[in-house]
């Protein structure tokens, strides 16, 4: 096994554009980007890439890994990725962990398509076309004083969301949601996660219900993050930063084996 890929306990996964349909360049515009996100003796990850292959799809992350060896893929005990049933079912021997930034988001698009739906209501209130701001922070977002007396009260928009109900009701579960993962006690997160997923499904507002068939479908890998001390995918989200960093730099690639092979000099710990 190449010293590169020696040691790799914990592996992210993602998907990367590398260009958005320049018809100077061939092949897919989308790419599945693997790093090692094994922590060190200080128990700090630190975030390294090991490849980048076309496309976004069960494919590409199952050749990717065939062409490693049966040591390589042995090691592999945890796989962070985002909700994206393909990268699941190519790693199957690993423990998956769904990504906690990624279900946060699912959370806050939740509240934003409810937020939307109600306001094209013929009935809808003025309040729940203004309070697009307010949906988007979470509960321990830092409150906002209309005036610099001590007597205003703190972020007044708060009020707003108990109209129309349904926004109010999916803003408080998307709370909930932020709560078990920061929750400190990683047992008591879980338990906080156990009941979003026996709750969340029966919900009268159609997105949170929706939201809560989504996990219950990924019910393994969302409370494995409880269990796997907290794995996710910050570190490749790190690396897709660098990435982008770097093509600006270069004022983009035409070619993407360059374009692979500089990426790994940046961002794979390469030396030149």
């Amino acid at each position: 096994m190449s010293p590169a890929f020696a040691g790799v306990v914990s592996l992210g996964v993602d998907e990367h554009i590398w260009h958005h349909g320049n018809p100077r360049r061939r092949g897919a515009k989308e790419l599945t980007g693997m790093v090692d996100l094994t922590r060190d003796a200080e128990g700090k990850v630190r975030a390294r890439l090991l490849d980048l292959r076309p496309g976004r799809s069960k494919k590409a992350y199952a050749d990717w890994l065939t062409d490693r060896s049966a040591e390589f893929r042995a090691g592999v005990e945890v796989a962070a990725l985002d909700p994206f049933a393909g990268y699941k079912t190519a790693i199957a021997d690993a423990n998956a962990v769904l990504d906690a930034f990624h279900v946060v988001k699912l959370g806050t698009q939740t509240v934003d398509e409810g937020r939307r739906r109600s306001s094209k209501r013929p009935s809808a209130t003025a309040a729940a076309r203004v309070i697009r701001s307010t949906v988007s922070r979470g509960s321990c977002a830092p409150r906002r004083r209309t005036s610099p007396t001590a007597n205003s009260p703190a972020w007044p928009q708060r009020s707003r969301l108990t109209r129309p109900t349904s926004v109010y009701l999916a803003w408080r579960c998307t709370q909930d949601l932020r709560a078990a993962y920061r929750c400190a006690d990683l047992s008591a997160g879980r338990t906080m996660a156990q009941r979003i997923l026996a709750i969340f499904h029966t919900r009268p507002v159609p997105e949170v219900a929706r939201l809560g068939r989504t996990l219950r479908r990924w019910k393994d890998a969302f409370l494995a993050y409880f269990t796997t001390d907290r794995s996710n995918n910050g570190g490749t989200e790190a690396i897709n930063g660098i990435i982008e960093l770097h093509r600006r730099l270069a004022r983009g690639y035409r070619n993407l084996t360059n374009y692979r092979l500089r990426v790994l000099l940046v961002a794979g710990g390469l030396k030149a």
